[in-house]
Order: structure tokens, then C-alpha cells, then sequence
């Protein structure tokens, strides 16, 4: 069986974010985000749909 997985790379998408998240639920088995150095709710939003968020500088 194969494994579909989102991969983004994102900083400062608190506005895009959610509404992105919520456009391939379902869709995706997995999600993971890795964090450029946001200074808004990013990270926090995109834990609320997997323990997969990264940061890196």
C-alpha cells in the first residue's frame, strides 16, 4: 500500500495555513511541516494537525 505524505516548507502562513490543512485532510496519510523561522501562529496551527512540525533557521 502505498503512503501519500504532505511535505511543507512554510513561515509565516497563519493566514493560509489552515484552510490549506483543511483542503487535503483526508486525502493525506501523513503531514509534515518544517518551519522556516515563523514569527506568528504558524507552528502553533500546524501542530494542531500533526506532531510532525520541524524548525529549522
Amino acid at each position: 500500500m502505498q503512503t501519500i505524505s504532505l511535505c511543507m516548507i512554510v513561515k509565516n502562513e497563519e493566514m493560509n495555513l489552515k484552510r490549506c490543512l483543511d483542503s487535503v485532510a483526508g486525502l493525506v496519510e501523513e503531514i509534515v511541516i518544517m518551519d522556516t523561522g515563523s514569527t506568528d501562529r504558524t507552528v502553533e496551527i500546524a501542530s494542531e494537525y500533526t506532531s510532525k512540525v520541524y524548525s529549522h533557521p
